[in-house]
């Protein structure tokens, strides 16, 4: 493992997305994650990437991907506000408590502002007190309750 300082915080490239994909799949599988609204697949990541590429981070210490940030910027028609949405924050678990999460939500947070953003939004589930926790501390407030509901057509009945 790598210290804090290792650490560097990037722009990801082409090059990047297979590492991004498989850490996805080890971070958000649907045991650690089973109401997971969005699907974690290699079509969500290349479209995020073809769509806001800069706002696709990466964390990597001697050459390996540990974690990323993922978002996007919304626009909305009659409205003075850019919103920016981060979709998706994965730390590899061997550097979780690093402060790698911190890092790439600081960079991430510098980049939609540089864009005009004026509101960040962010969403975990109810019971993810690790999240609500950072993200509280990062600044967010008003968390809204939403109600998702999932029917897992593989599971026997």
């Amino acid at each position: 493992m790598s210290d804090f300082h290792t650490i560097d915080i990037r722009t990801a490239t082409i090059d990047d997305l297979a590492a991004i994909f498989h850490l996805g799949e080890k971070v958000f599988t649907s045991q650690a994650v089973p109401n997971l609204y969005r699907t974690w697949d290699e079509y969500e990541v290349t479209t995020l990437f073809n769509g806001d590429s800069e706002l696709l981070l990466v964390a990597e210490t001697q050459g390996k991907v540990v974690g990323f940030a993922i978002g996007t910027t919304i626009e909305k028609a009659r409205s003075a506000w850019n919103y920016g949405h981060l979709l998706w924050l994965g730390i590899d678990p061997e550097y979780a408590r690093m402060g790698v999460g911190s890092r790439l939500f600081d960079r991430f947070r510098e980049d939609v502002a540089s864009k005009g953003v004026r509101m960040l939004l962010v969403d975990t589930q109810a019971d993810n007190k690790a999240a609500l926790e950072f993200f509280h501390d990062k600044g967010f407030e008003n968390p809204t309750a939403h109600v998702y509901m999932t029917l897992n057509l593989q599971k026997d009945t």
